[in-house]
């Protein structure tokens, strides 16, 4: 399965989050480092939905950028 993640910096580093799977959260000091926790935070959450027979969310979010003038 691909989720989208959202990456947001921080003033310690990153963070992200999904919004497919809420409370789903990560942390990290490089956008690589927060991406790859957050894979294992996603991971880790899928298995204990499985583990206590709970629907596994579909990804479904999208993304897209919009321009504006400033």
């Amino acid at each position: 399965m691909k989720y989208l993640i959202v990456l947001e910096k921080s003033e310690t580093g990153f963070s992200a989050y999904s919004p497919d799977v809420p409370g789903c959260v990560a942390t990290g000091k490089t956008e690589a480092e927060t991406e790859s926790s957050m894979r294992e935070a996603i991971e880790f959450h899928l298995d204990g939905l499985k583990e206590e027979g709970l629907p596994i969310p579909e990804p479904s979010s999208k993304s897209a950028y919009v321009e504006v003038t400033a």
